[in-house]
């Protein structure tokens, strides 16, 4: 053993503790920076002088050599960790609904009067008035003027939430590119801790930054990490890897045609969907492309519905001034062509048809039975559906069958009895809404008995995947409208909601609104208010999709389904929130700095690097008693 060997394990005592208070220091330096984890130093006693072999000296027991620094660890719990990451994806996910569905209830306005809800109730007030006083011109000019106040509410609303859609789409776009920094900066960490792990150190602040960075990917999609390789950090999402050491994946966003020009989030690499269960984006995408998209579907069927009926009876009308066959509504049609011929594949020829209503030639009485047998086919969200029909059924069972068989095509008689076919909006965003997307009945119903196809089977089929569809109805002949009674009408614009708007012809002279019916000699007799009263009842009958809800009940559903969709999200966030809490105390408790408590280990780790000080002043002047003193 040297003679200096206490110099020594003074100087790693020094070495030791010196470390000891920078680290404690380190950890009081960043007590308030997000993410930091406390660090400790691990001391060892250093390995004895002696071995025990052959060649060790002769002495007593084994010669300690004092204290050493083995590392500098974080304090972290790694399962507590891939807790606070798997549930961090449903805290993103429902904040973010919550925020987004709360706009959705205020754009309703409900109870308000300025409310669609409101605003109808008032337009058909304004009807029955006219009921009363058919002759009246401040009557008709209150239609005029709460038709126009309708029409504005109704914009106003689809403005609204195309609105909320256009900002959630940006959303997307911003948290899209936000996560595939977030990657990379996990990937380029990746690559600087194994660098530093392949010299013997712990990189424990770039593991702090790697781990604050993929708790805020995980705020943002749903992700799983796979640590079993000490030297390959992997992150997954949707079962595939987004990370995976210093490599890394991105998304991209790609636009189409489908879902009103809307963005795809895709692979960048492949080009594939990719699909989010939870976070911030996944919330998003699901809010623009199925929540909204969903409200903006309603009130563009409310409006369908309500502007057909409308007119369906006011053209059938007469005004004070003589003109009938006027509508009172106008929508803008999705195309010019009278077939609704259409180019969709964008190669310059027409290859596909856009009706959206088709009307039967013949008369039909809902409690007649058919006295046929047969199935029909429609175009439902996924395919098809079949709706069987049997020879003791009415026609009204018919009707309702087609209403009940979850097909996109809907159906209801006229007020001259006709069937009228309809389509709605679409399940799957790649196929347009109000489009009559296929129609075949294997017997005579369709085919015959109401005077909607031309024949029976598939030969016979109405489908809209070709040019020219129309020719398969009954008398239909392209370019005709409609032929032997048959009618047909091309399918509006993109949402109607925002494009509907009151007739011209009757906002420049009130008179146009009709009150009667003309009679055979093709006048209008004082005081017929068939056709006001006609329309103000549509106000209580059963006219929405399946014939099974008025408006009344349409507005009520509709509010109350986003009604609870707040509360759910409300709800499972305060859940959320709690559990977060929990988790993150828990890890605050282990990995948090605790002044206080660093404050004492500074004082230990001060008291013991004086110690070690005053144990080399003592052996230095011990030896220079032997050096300086000793002698003759």
């Amino acid at each position: 053993m040297s003679t200096f060997s206490g110099i020594e394990m003074g100087k790693r005592s020094l070495f030791a503790h010196s470390q000891s208070m920078q680290t404690a220091g380190h950890n009081l330096s960043n007590s308030s920076t997000e993410g930091y984890t406390r660090q400790r130093v691990e001391l060892k006693a250093t390995d004895p002088l002696y071995r025990p072999d052959l060649s060790r000296a002769e002495t007593p027991g084994q010669i300690g050599q004092g204290v050493s620094v083995q590392a500098i660890r974080r304090m972290r719990d790694e399962l507590l960790d891939q807790r606070i990451v798997a549930q961090t994806n449903g805290e993103g996910y429902w904040k973010t609904r919550d925020n987004y569905v709360l706009m959705l209830e205020q754009i309703q306005n409900e109870p308000a009067d300025i409310s669609v809800r409101g605003r109808l109730d008032q337009f058909w007030d304004s009807w029955e008035e006219l009921s009363l006083y058919p002759e009246s011109t401040s009557a008709r000019q209150a239609v005029l003027s709460r038709g126009e106040g309708l029409t504005d509410a109704i914009h106003q609303q689809y403005r609204g939430l195309q609105g909320i859609r256009d900002i959630v789409d940006g959303d997307i776009d911003a948290v899209t590119k936000q996560v595939n920094d977030i990657a990379k900066r996990i990937a380029a960490l990746n690559e600087e801790i194994v660098k530093v792990k392949a010299m013997g150190d712990n990189p424990n602040d770039l593991m702090d930054s790697r781990d604050l960075l993929t708790e805020k990917l995980s705020n943002l999609i749903n992700i799983t990490v796979d640590q079993r390789d000490p030297d390959e950090y992997v992150i997954h999402t949707a079962g595939l890897e987004l990370v995976q050491g210093k490599l890394y994946r991105t998304f991209d966003l790609r636009r189409g045609m489908e879902n009103d020009g809307y963005a795809e989030v895709v692979w960048a690499d492949s080009g594939n969907t990719a699909y989010f269960e939870g976070g911030k984006l996944g919330a998003l995408i699901e809010l623009r492309d199925v929540d909204i998209r969903e409200e903006i579907q309603k009130l563009d069927t409310m409006t369908m519905t309500f502007v057909d009926l409308v007119n369906d009876i006011h053209s059938d009308g007469m005004g004070a001034n003589g003109k009938t066959g006027v509508d009172f509504f106008v929508e803008q049609a999705f195309i010019n062509n009278v077939a609704g011929n259409f180019d969709r594949n964008g190669d310059g020829e027409y290859d596909s048809s856009y009706i959206y209503r088709i009307s039967g030639a013949n008369s039909l009485q809902a409690r007649e039975q058919i006295g046929l047998e047969g199935t029909i086919t429609l175009s439902a969200a996924n395919g098809t559906v079949t709706v069987p029909y049997r020879p003791t059924d009415m026609v009204a069972d018919v009707v309702a069958r087609i209403n009940n068989s979850g097909a996109e095509v809907v159906a209801n008689l006229d007020r001259d009895g006709k069937l009228v076919l309809k389509g709605t909006v679409a399940g799957r965003k790649e196929n347009p809404d109000f489009v009559i997307r296929y129609v075949e009945d294997s017997g005579r119903f369709l085919a015959g008995y109401a005077g909607v196809l031309r024949e029976p089977g598939a030969a016979g089929a109405y489908s809209w995947d070709r040019a020219d569809a129309v020719n398969s109805l009954a008398g239909g002949e392209a370019g005709a409208g409609g032929a032997g009674g048959l009618a047909w009408a091309v399918s509006p614009i993109a949402h109607p909601a925002g494009w509907m708007e009151i007739n011209g012809v009757i906002k420049s002279d009130v008179q146009t609104v009709a009150a009667g019916f003309p009679e055979r000699d093709g006048v209008v007799h004082a005081g017929d208010n068939r056709a006001a009263l006609a329309i103000s009842s549509i106000r209580n009958t059963a006219v929405m999709v399946g014939n099974t809800r008025t408006f009344d009940d349409f507005f009520a559903d509709t509010v109350t389904s986003i009604g609870l969709k707040g509360e759910q999200a409300s709800r499972a966030l305060e859940t959320q929130v709690a559990i977060m809490k929990e988790l993150r105390d828990m890890r605050d408790s282990v990995s948090g700095v605790n002044v206080d408590e660093e404050l004492a280990d500074i004082i230990k780790f001060q008291h013991g690097y004086n110690a070690a000080a005053k144990f080399i002043a003592t052996l230095n002047e011990m030896y220079d008693t032997i050096i300086n003193r000793m002698g003759v």
